[in-house]
């Protein structure tokens, strides 16, 4: 339907593949999903292309998620995937057919202001995209449209049926980008050694199995066994890590943040200046809540952050997207 967009709107519309990296023991559907994009791009009549990013896929997502897991911390591929392949390589690549810009799916809003091109929430909330767009430049930024994001994700589908778009009816995209549902323990036990180990109780008491430390991040609440069936249980969240020692302490609330919690924030991405002692709004996790944050502290290369109220605790790695309103301001990952 962004492609449907362009072409109303008077666009010369090229459509293009993007071909990932995928690893040898994996059963991937990439030619069905070329198929289905060489289908669209016939039923639209434009031109067809596709760009070759296996290389960059390997190189800059798969070993960040494998190498992330490795250090103990909690990747999230689906941003890394954005900037260096969405916005990365197959940016370059259209710019080398000499596009003037790149056009994508996302539930997100471009809106032009007197300081430039800014990312705004897509219209539809419920599937706003911004969160795994933070790491946009504002380079990046000005060579991009976002046709859809104008509009609730139930009314693009109604218009692609009219439209008669040969994919109206597919059923959304799910867990990891480009490699979809993924079993994470064993994806990454073809690269890291995962090792059985101990689920504790808060007092320390041995009450199951995982399969690895490794693989688990706060707040998650599935992957790990408890030895006994409780039917009236509530859920079960991992709430500590000890990857020397081989455990997970799990409780049955998430670990949460107080009023003094200081966040430290790496590898920043600012497209807006912000301030020492600005309130601003602020995502751990993709559908998570917004929540208030004080901006208590910038360098060069971080900014710490103090949650107002409590908040379920972020887990090292994992993106903090900055928000002032409808504006995605950028963020960093958590030190």
């Amino acid at each position: 339907m962004a492609a449907a967009r362009l072409l109303t709107s008077g666009y010369n519309v090229v459509g293009v593949f993007i071909k990932v990296w995928h690893p040898d023991f994996m059963v991937c559907n990439w030619e069905q999903e070329r198929l289905d994009s060489m289908r669209v791009a016939a039923h639209l009549e434009i031109p067809f292309l596709t760009c070759d990013a296996e290389t960059e896929y390997r190189d800059e997502v798969a070993k960040y998620f494998i190498e992330e897991y490795k250090a103990g911390r909690t990747p999230n591929p689906d941003v890394m995937c954005n900037q260096h392949i969405k916005f990365g390589a197959f940016l370059r690549f259209a710019k080398e057919y000499g596009a003037d810009f790149i056009a994508t799916g996302h539930y997100a809003q471009k809106i032009d202001s007197a300081a430039g091109s800014e990312i705004h929430r897509g219209v539809d909330l419920g599937k706003d995209q911004t969160y795994f767009l933070w790491t946009l430049s504002k380079d990046q930024l000005e060579y991009t449209l976002f046709p859809i994001g104008d509009t609730p994700k139930e009314d693009i589908r109604k218009e692609a049926e009219k439209t008669r778009i040969p994919v109206a009816a597919k059923k959304d995209s799910q867990g990891i980008c480009f490699l979809g549902h993924v079993d994470i323990a064993d994806f990454l036990s073809h690269y890291i050694d995962l090792v059985p180990g101990d689920v504790l109780d808060e007092q320390g008491k041995v009450i199951g199995k995982h399969e690895g430390s490794l693989v688990y991040t706060l707040g998650q609440r599935h992957g790990f066994t408890l030895n006994t069936e409780n039917p009236d249980r509530k859920p079960m969240f991992v709430i500590d890590r000890n990857s020397k020692k081989n455990t997970l302490t799990v409780g049955s609330k998430p670990s949460l943040t107080t009023e003094s919690t200081d966040v430290v924030l790496t590898n920043v991405v600012l497209r807006k200046t912000i301030n020492v002692g600005e309130k601003l709004e602020a995502q751990f996790r993709y559908r998570q809540t917004p929540f208030k944050i004080l901006i208590k502290e910038i360098s060069e290369k971080t900014i710490t952050l103090t949650t107002i109220g409590e908040v379920e605790a972020p887990a090292s790695g994992q993106s903090c997207v900055l928000y002032q309103g409808s504006l995605c301001l950028g963020g960093g990952q958590v030190a």
